[in-house]
């Protein structure tokens, strides 16, 4: 009798477990980029919201807060907020500088030859990142940044 109760018990927490353990440990915030270079950010999450402002930057990064059906609520650099058609977005990776003068450089070290200086607020594409530094791309230089420096999809 008494390991009839615990077996049940057992499966009981077992089942509370895949229930509420998928959407409680699951990564709630995470980022994402735009897909194309017009992109309609709304107020609510439905094409019959009206749209709040017009985003014209491709591979900008957003970050996801919410969902509901196909729309994601993002929140952006500039803690602008609302909600965007998941058609809308893509897994590409991109980050915007978010230091006031980041120095690229030619490999990931410190002691490597700096190649440019990027400026606050830069769009950057991300080839790889490995250990503290990823590979970016920005305009017509390619090189190193410090990941810290970064804030976007790495």
């Amino acid at each position: 009798m008494f390991k009839e109760k615990y077996f049940l018990i057992k499966i009981f927490l077992i089942y509370l477990l895949i229930i509420l353990g998928s959407s409680t440990f699951a990564e709630e915030n995470y980022y994402l980029t735009l897909r194309n270079d017009k992109v309609n950010l709304r107020q609510g999450p439905s094409l019959k919201y009206p749209v709040k402002l017009v985003y014209k930057k491709k591979f900008l990064p957003l970050l996801i807060q919410d969902k509901s059906g196909n729309f994601r609520k993002i929140l952006d650099h500039e803690n602008n907020s609302g909600w965007i058609h998941i058609t809308q977005l893509s897994k590409k990776k991109a980050a915007i500088n978010i230091e006031e003068k980041s120095i690229i450089f030619k490999k990931s070290s410190l002691y490597s030859k700096p190649i440019a200086v990027m400026e606050k607020g830069r769009l950057c594409l991300i080839k790889k990142c490995k250990n503290n530094w990823c590979k970016i791309k920005t305009k017509n230089y390619i090189g190193w940044v410090k990941k810290r420096n970064l804030k976007g999809r790495l």
